[in-house]
Order: C-alpha cells, then sequence, then structure tokens
C-alpha cells in the first residue's frame, strides 16, 4: 500500500496537483493502526490507505484537507475511549502528522521588459519556477532571464501551446502592447492556471475583454483575471511595481 502512495505523490506532482500525507508517528494502547501507517489525502477527500478508520480518520482527513489549502503541516493527537473514538488536539493515545505535499509554483511571465525582469529575481527568491516568454530575441534571453528554467521566443498567440500551465501555475501578462495582451489572456484562460494577472489600465484592460469577447471569451472567465495587476500600494518604479504583482500572487496562493 506505501508503494502505491508513493508513486500516487510522485504522479500528483508530475501533474502539479497537490494532496497531504497523514502518518501515525507514535501509538500506544489498543489503537487500531501502528506507528509508521500513512494516507494520502486528495483535496477532494479521497484517500489512498488508512489511518485507522472510524471517526479518527474522518477527523484526520478534514484536517488533511485544511492542510492542503494552508500550505501548512500539522501535528495531531487523539485520545481513544474504550467503546467509542474521541479526538483532541494534543495530548491522546494516537498521534498523526499531517503535510502537504505541493508542486513547486510556476510563474510565467509574458513579456520581457523592466517589470518582468525585477519580477523574475524576487520570485526565485520566493521559491518559485519561473518561465518567460517574449516575441523579441533581444528580450527573451538565458542572459537576462538567468533565473528562468525557460526561456521562450514565440508569439504570444503560440505561447501557450508550448507551455504546460497547470494549478500550481501563476501567470502575468505584461506585454509591449494591447494585442500582444489579448493574445497572451486567451491563452492563458484555456489553461488550469491558479492567477492571471495583466497589466494596463481599466481603460486599456476593457479594450482587451471587448476584443477577447468577441471570440468567445465569457464575462464569467474574465471575472477571474486580476486586471490592473497587482495589490494597490501607489507602486511606481518597476521594482515596486513587481513587489506588487507578487504580493497579490502571495495573497492568491495563501487564501483559504
Amino acid at each position: 500500500m506505501q508503494d502505491d502512495i508513493y508513486r500516487e505523490i510522485t504522479r500528483i506532482r508530475d501533474e502539479g496537483g497537490e494532496v497531504a500525507l497523514a502518518t501515525v508517528i507514535s501509538a500506544s494502547g489498543s489503537t487500531p493502526r501502528e506507528e509508521g501507517a500513512k494516507m494520502l489525502v486528495r483535496p477532494d477527500g479521497s484517500i489512498i490507505g488508512t489511518v485507522g478508520g472510524g471517526s479518527i480518520e474522518l477527523q484526520v482527513i478534514k484536517e488533511a484537507i485544511e492542510v492542503i489549502k494552508k500550505e501548512k503541516p500539522k501535528h495531531l493527537c487523539y485520545r481513544l475511549k474504550e467503546g467509542d473514538e474521541l479526538g483532541m488536539i494534543c495530548g491522546g493515545d494516537v498521534e498523526v502528522f499531517v503535510e502537504p505535499i505541493v508542486s513547486t509554483p510556476t510563474l510565467f511571465i509574458l513579456g520581457g521588459g523592466h517589470i518582468s525582469f525585477t519580477l523574475a529575481r524576487i520570485a526565485k527568491l520566493l521559491g518559485f519556477k519561473i518561465v518567460v516568454v517574449d516575441d523579441r530575441p533581444e528580450y527573451s534571453t538565458t542572459q537576462r532571464f538567468p533565473e528562468a528554467e525557460k526561456v521562450l521566443v514565440v508569439g504570444y498567440d503560440k505561447a501557450f501551446s508550448e507551455l504546460k500551465v497547470d494549478k500550481s501555475g501563476y501567470v502575468v501578462i505584461i506585454t509591449h502592447g494591447h494585442k500582444g495582451d489579448a493574445a497572451a489572456l486567451e491563452g492563458a484562460l484555456s489553461t488550469e492556471a491558479r492567477y492571471i494577472g495583466m497589466i494596463g489600465s481599466k481603460t486599456k484592460n476593457a479594450s482587451v475583454y471587448a476584443r477577447l469577447k468577441a471570440k468567445g471569451i465569457t464575462q464569467q472567465q474574465l471575472d477571474g483575471v486580476h486586471a490592473p495587476i497587482g495589490l494597490s500600494i501607489h507602486a511606481q518604479t518597476p521594482e515596486e511595481i513587481a513587489i506588487s504583482i507578487l504580493a497579490e500572487i502571495i495573497q492568491v496562493r495563501r487564501s483559504i
């Protein structure tokens, strides 16, 4: 069973998914499972393996779902009563450690200008993988973006056919023109990206939205886009704008 768990963990991470692993780290007295017993919990509450069944297992599953959302581990302790199972935090006969297993988040930067230059550097410090796309060869190079896992020179209308953007993906659209923004946003909306943000004024973004609506993009899809991008901190310089963008991304990533 544990081999199945480890195989599933590998598969989920490869696909950009997220799960929680619950492990019995201490068991005393008459308990249903021994130390080392493991259970993998998916966001929908489905499981592989078991930490003992019954009401305690149901509580562990509930806690594991929260661990996935918050991406923070949790130490649980439960006390078993004869003929009943009563769960409580701290102090008991069974201790379970629940840890999140999530894919490394990837920041997809569409546009290689001044803001992107700083954005890539700070995002790398925050633990993101970096992918940069620009249709201008001089802006999309490994010399300009040494932090990037991948640097592509390709038209924005073709970019997402060459990128794998899953639920651990965050897309920032800061191209050098309305046409590029519209093409990048159309492609981004076809992905499972957790975050899509586009730079620009409300007037400019409304123009881009109108163009996409004419092509069949719905208002519901557009409502999920963060535009204008970034938290409102009165940012002016490229460095300040990059910080406002990453602050918003962190807010989305850590939201429950």
